[in-house]
């Protein structure tokens, strides 16, 4: 019966379902919003959105108002997407490969026309000329899945990637403290799918959970994306007052996938101990053993509807005195 029981609730762990993310403190999906109008650039009130996320197939859908104005809300991060809009006495027009990032709202404006197919996307982005922009809340660098697996990472921590951020600094602090806009980085608040994982008691230079012995609170093989924002003014980001950091994790999707990883490294694999004393001989660093190994599994249980993900790693360090 308690095998049963335990079985049970590890599988409850791992079941993810098709629905949007609920919302927590700190950004854990993506928007987009946008004005159809038509050749002679009215407003198309009552047309239909209907935006389809590939890898699951969920529909996030919705109607323009007396504007020509629609939003999309609660959208699951990454992609690609297909975006479609129809309205009676126009041509049904789509668009293909839509990405969105963590926090983000996309903008995608739609001119329709009965005989001329004209859909243009336009995704913001930080640039010199945009000193204003009403889909951002904050100054925000946003680290999307194709950057996390291009980029090499040396402590497989968050912090190898929140210093993409152009007001990150890893001068300030030891042991892989970031300071951004030049506060203490203890006022950093660090939320994973919308929970944060600070380190309350201050054990921690990098200011999460577990960050004194090293090691993340997640494996970032399970990370998606990241958003790092500074003076946020958003109603679902607060309790900071330097950097927040919002990480959501990978969910199942129609295809199988998944990937195993084991790292090692050892006194043979460090060198000897670094000098800039040419009069001071280096040395062999002292015998220590760190391996890090895991995997990741994700698909579907029921195709379009339901899915599963799972996660497991674990880190070995040892010294020999």
């Amino acid at each position: 019966m308690i095998k049963i029981l335990l079985k049970t609730l590890l599988l409850g762990a791992f079941i993810i379902p098709a629905s949007p993310v609920l919302w927590g403190q700190g950004s854990t999906t993506s928007s987009m919003n946008g004005t159809i109008t038509d050749p002679n650039g009215a407003a198309i009130p009552g047309a239909t959105v209907i935006a389809v996320h590939q890898p699951t197939n969920t529909q996030f859908g919705n109607v323009t108002d007396v504007t020509g104005a629609y939003r999309l809300h609660n959208m699951h991060v990454g992609g690609p997407y297909t975006v479609t809009i129809s309205f009676v006495g126009f041509e049904t027009f789509t668009q293909a490969g839509v990405y969105l990032d963590l926090g983000q709202t996309f903008r995608l404006d739609a001119d329709l026309s009965e005989d001329i197919t004209q859909l243009e996307a336009v995704q913001i982005i930080a640039t010199t000329g945009d000193v204003f922009d009403g889909n951002r809340s904050a100054q925000e660098t946003v680290v999307n899945d194709y950057t996390i697996q291009q980029l090499p990472t040396v402590n497989r921590s968050l912090n190898d990637f929140t210093i993409l951020s152009p007001l990150a600094n890893t001068s300030v602090g030891i042991n892989g403290a970031i300071s951004f806009g030049g506060l203490n980085n203890r006022y950093n608040s660090v939320f994973i799918d919308g929970a944060p994982t600070n380190d309350y008691f201050g054990l921690a230079s990098n200011g999460t959970n577990g960050g004194q012995t090293g090691i993340s609170p997640i494996s970032v093989d399970g990370i998606s994306q990241f958003q790092i924002v500074l003076a946020p003014y958003d109603v679902r980001q607060g309790g900071l007052a330097g950097a927040g950091i919002s990480a959501v994790t990978r969910t199942g999707s129609n295809e199988l996938e998944g990937s195993a990883w084991y790292l090692v490294s050892n006194e043979g694999l460090a060198g000897k101990t670094p000098t800039d004393d040419p009069t001071v001989d280096r040395v062999k660093l002292a015998d220590f053993s760190n391996k890090t190994y895991g995997f990741r599994l994700g698909g579907p249980i029921i195709k379009d509807k339901l899915f599963f993900f799972a996660l497991a790693a674990r880190a070995i360090r040892r010294e020999y005195w």
